[in-house]
């Protein structure tokens, strides 16, 4: 250890009685940390919300959708298709049908949205957010939402029949319905789905609205969205008339437009805090040099050149900067890890899709946001530390 990092230590851990130095280290350090800390977790809330969300509604609705662009069926085996979604990478494709129809159970009565589809071997959307019973879609069997069965007073075991709207409004010559019984019942927390969406297998789908051998397109999920990003690109450039590709994004563009707009504000807020963390190091160091004047006035005696003075106080600066930014990046994984592991802060779902606060661990932007604080400390130092080089030992001295 040199000359002047030695007497930067010194001076933020003064023993001196009286000292406002140290005080004024641990002061900038909690402003600093504490804003560090606000920026991380805001991030990670942020970042938790939107793929939360999006891998619910990925779920339900798939990566990306492709049907006829007038919603017609489509014969089952489309060669076009086949071919072209055999060059796309890690996708599950799901043949779908999706039409509505009236679930009546007894004198109750609901419209419902009716996806009828095969559930794929590897992991589903759904897996996880079935409550009770299963998610085998076996003939005969439903799987309907936790709030439409309390709505309706149902439970699994349950029988109840459908009927295909479009016979029901006279399209169709007869009414077309279909006994089931209730396997599975599912809660996703988005209200939408949970009150007017129904699971059946494909064939009892086909056989409910007259589609044998016809669906209403192919669901393809991926397993990231990043692999959905560029598939979706690939589709839309390649398909033409009259099929139609739309991702989950583009089925709830008005929602991910509104997380995108809130972001910027509530960064920019949180920033502000960060920031103030920041301007602290500038007042804690301005107080440290003038308490140390008397020293610098010694130092340039003893032949200390203006250059090593500024180095003595910019290195506090970068301390209170490096422990300031390291203690709000550790606070900040501390909080996260508790909301991960215990999930202390709950909010109403009805309003934002989920019960609790999800939080996503961004490690690059994390460790990016601690070094802007290291770097931001040390420039915060650099304006304190040229007025103390200029200090001139007469002056200094004057009243000693």
């Amino acid at each position: 250890m040199n000359l002047t990092t030695f007497i930067a230590f010194r001076h933020l851990r003064s023993p001196q009685k009286g000292s406002f130095s140290t005080l004024a280290g641990i002061l900038a350090i909690a402003g600093l940390g504490i804003g560090i800390a606000a920026l991380i977790i805001t991030l990670s809330i942020l970042e938790g919300f939107e793929t939360t969300i999006s891998e619910k509604i990925a779920g339900f609705d798939g990566h990306i959708r492709l049907q006829h662009f007038m919603d017609t069926p489509v014969p089952e085996e489309t060669q076009i298709l086949d071919s072209l979604l055999g060059t796309a990478l890690g996708q599950t494709v799901i043949p779908f049908i999706q039409r509505p129809a009236l679930l009546r159970r007894g004198s109750y009565a609901e419209g419902v949205i009716v996806e009828g589809l095969v559930v794929p071997d590897k992991k589903f959307g759904l897996t996880h957010i079935i409550v009770d019973g299963t998610l085998n879609l076996n003939p005969g069997s439903i799987l309907i939402g936790k709030r439409l069965a309390d709505n309706m007073s149902l439970q699994v075991g349950d029988k109840l029949a459908l009927f295909d709207m479009e016979s029901i409004t006279g399209v169709s010559s007869g009414q077309r319905v279909k006994s089931f019984t209730i396997t599975g019942l599912f809660h996703s927390g988005l209200l939408e789905y949970d009150r007017s969406i129904v699971y059946t297998s494909l064939k009892d789908a086909q056989h409910l609205f007259g589609m044998e051998k016809q669906i209403s397109g192919l669901m393809l999920l991926f397993k990231n969205s990043a692999l959905a990003g560029a598939a979706y690109s690939q589709l839309e450039e390649e398909l033409d008339y009259p099929w139609y590709v739309m991702s989950w994004k583009d089925k709830h563009h008005v929602l991910f437009d509104w997380i995108r707009v809130q972001r910027w504000p509530i960064l920019f807020i949180f920033g502000l805090i960060a920031f103030v963390g920041v301007v602290n190091i500038v007042s804690a160091m301005a107080m440290i040099i003038i308490e140390k004047i008397r020293e610098i006035g010694i130092f340039t005696s003893l032949g200390f050149t203006p250059h090593a003075i500024r180095r003595i106080f910019l290195f506090e600066g970068t301390i209170i900067g490096a422990i300031g930014s390291l203690a709000g990046v550790l606070i900040a994984l501390l909080l996260i890890w508790l909301q991960l592991r215990f999930q202390l802060i709950s909010i109403p779902e009805d309003v934002y899709f989920m019960d609790r606060i999800p939080v996503a661990m961004n490690g690059w932007l994390t460790c990016l946001i601690g070094f802007a604080g290291l770097v931001a400390s040390m420039l915060a130092s650099l304006l304190p530390t040229i007025k103390a080089a200029k200090i001139h030992p007469a002056e200094a001295l004057r009243y000693e």
